[in-house]
């Protein structure tokens, strides 16, 4: 059975891994290339351009974990802001400069539809003294013209915690 001209094949569970691994992958160099004393903003804009739609011509929702003044980003220099902590938002502090030496992923569930699969979990993040903090993720893919997956929505947040 061959594709149609124009279509993109459907997303499966491998690529999601796949996609989550490299996103945990690349958020780990951010930090690894900032606490080496490398150009990690780079590294950082590589990885916006590479694993976000932004340069696939997509609108992209990001909303970030840690993020109160400016919750909802709508672009790549907002979201770059958040991974590196220099720009557009005075709250940002770099979460990935931390840095992380793994995350841990556990997908509750994934609705796949045709050229985009939504991803829905908790994912822990492992900092260099060996803590661990857990968040909450819905993470949207769709396929681009290169038939690489690229995140839509990022969304992120804490556990509730009760008073």
């Amino acid at each position: 059975m061959s594709r149609a001209e124009g279509s993109s094949p459907s997303i499966t569970a491998g690529d999601v891994a796949a996609a989550q691994k490299e996103w945990s992958d690349r958020l780990i160099a951010i930090g690894k290339t900032f606490s080496d004393g490398g150009d990690y903003k780079a590294v950082a804009q590589a990885t916006l351009d590479a694993l976000y739609g932004y340069a696939s011509g997509f609108d992209v929702l990001f909303k970030p974990t840690k993020a109160a003044d400016k919750a909802i980003r709508l672009t790549e220099a907002e979201a770059a802001s958040y991974f590196v902590g220099d720009g557009c938002c005075a709250e940002d502090k770099g979460f990935a400069l931390a840095p992380y030496t793994a995350v841990k992923w556990d997908n509750k569930g994934t609705i796949f539809h045709g050229d985009s699969a939504t991803a829905m979990g908790e994912y822990y993040f492992t900092d260099a003294g060996g803590g661990v903090t857990k968040a909450e993720y819905t993470f949207q893919y769709a396929r681009a013209a290169d038939g690489s997956l690229k995140i839509v929505v990022h969304h992120s947040s804490l556990p509730y915690a009760p008073h």
